[in-house]
């Protein structure tokens, strides 16, 4: 597995890859017009506005796909972290959100992190060491748990 940042001409399998998963583990909860917005604001055009405001992206590529990608705002908010089904359990998100945490420390950030998780995701953000910090929440017809990552000094 090779962690990278993104680059251009991966945008395409990302936003593919994140409108998959999307459906499955996000949007299968929200109203339509919350799946729409969602899925409207994280295609192509998206990513690539995305990284125009400064996300930082990396993806796992593995035998040449994008197997998952990680984002992260402000050095210190998880925006995205998807990983391809026949991925899972396989270390890649840990890969990715290591990746993703060491980018934003080097690149001046604190070490404490936020992420708004879906429920399908929150024990991942558990094992990573994030805890809930209120109860779960609908914005723009989404389901969320906001977590929070406090700064340790290993971090």
């Amino acid at each position: 597995m090779l962690i990278r940042p993104l680059r251009a001409t991966d945008i395409p399998a990302v936003a593919a890859l994140l409108r998959e998963l999307a459906r499955e583990y996000i949007v299968h909860e929200s109203p339509p017009e919350g799946a729409s917005t969602f899925l409207a604001e994280n295609d192509e055009m998206g990513v690539r506005g995305f990284l125009s405001r400064g996300h930082v992206y990396h993806v796992a590529v593995i035998d040449g796909e994008v197997a998952g990608f990680v984002a992260v705002r402000d050095r210190s908010h998880l925006f995205h972290l998807f990983v391809g089904k026949r991925w899972h359990r396989r270390g890649v998100a840990r890969a990715l959100w290591e990746a993703a945490r060491d980018a934003a420390l080097d690149a001046g950030g604190d070490g404490a992190f936020t992420v708004n998780s879906s429920n399908f995701a929150v024990p991942v953000y558990e094992a990573f060491g994030f805890v809930r910090v209120g109860p779960t929440q609908c914005a723009k017809g989404l389901y969320f748990n906001p977590m929070r990552l406090a700064a340790t000094e290993d971090a």
